[in-house]
């Protein structure tokens, strides 16, 4: 009697972009930690595009090239940003949704209002949008020589479960990881976006032809006394989990609101 073939388990497939650029040490790292979990595709910025919040690319071509960067995975490199990443990769690399986005690992803390301006959270909330679970992962050390290792640890863990449950078709979870050693690190902790600010100034100089220059700076300040934050979690040696969306009503006032104006 012949043996029947058992059919082929589904293999989730995982689109993986960042902000830092294809060859930064974070998204090897990213990598790295979830390969095992399914057939990995990388598209990602071919220079560092950090800041770039949820821009795209109007009026300009862009482009696709593959690089052999990562050993055994698929991988492109685009000239545009985060947001023109996940949108070229689902139409022209993958030609489907994947089952899962992830972003990152980016050097530099992604939590509070750094929400608003990362091009890491913005890849990922892209991928939202189009009803592709998502997760953006970003390690408080900005140094190339980062130690990955708590990233590398807890990434799976969080890739896994959501490939399992399938929780929500929009769900974009904003993952931060505290610069410490692996082993102080007390585990994940599910919070809400602290408010807090950069208190920025620009320091006028001149360029050496006597020409006047700008350049940001300014100093991170926590007004939320909250212990259930994304920045108490950090500073609590937690890695802070903190669902996000792009729907940006706020329900609150708009009943407030509907209530004042028909009155």
């Amino acid at each position: 009697m012949a043996k029947v073939k058992k059919a082929k388990k589904h293999q989730p497939v995982i689109l993986i972009t960042n902000d830092d650029g294809v060859s930064a040490p974070g998204i090897r790292a990213l990598v790295d930690s979830v390969k095992h979990l399914g057939k990995v595709v990388v598209v990602a910025p071919d220079k560092p595009q950090s800041g770039m919040g949820h821009a795209i690319t109007i009026g300009y071509p862009l482009r696709l090239h593959p690089v052999h960067i990562f050993e055994g995975i698929e991988a492109w490199e685009c000239s545009g940003t985060p947001v023109d990443c996940v949108k070229l990769a689902v139409d022209k690399v993958l030609h489907r949704k994947p089952d899962i986005c992830l972003s990152g690992i980016n050097h530099g803390a992604n939590h509070s209002i750094n929400v608003i301006y990362s091009g890491t959270m913005s890849a990922a909330l892209e991928a939202s949008i189009e009803s592709i679970p998502s997760i953006g992962f970003s390690l408080l050390d900005h140094s190339l020589e980062a130690d990955f290792t708590g990233a590398k640890k807890y990434a799976p863990i969080l890739v896994e479960q959501i490939l399992q449950k399938k929780i929500d078709k929009h769900l974009c979870l904003n993952v931060n990881v505290p610069k410490i050693q692996v082993e102080l690190l007390k585990g994940l902790k599910v919070c809400r976006q602290a408010y807090a600010k950069y208190e920025e100034k620009f320091d006028e100089r001149k360029d050496p032809s006597g020409r006047d220059y700008y350049w940001l700076t300014g100093e991170f300040v926590n007004f939320d006394k909250g212990k259930d934050t994304d920045v108490w979690a950090l500073e609590h040696n937690y890695i802070s989990v903190v669902p996000i969306e792009f729907d940006f009503t706020n329900y609150q006032l708009k009943e407030k609101l509907q209530q004042s104006l028909t009155s």
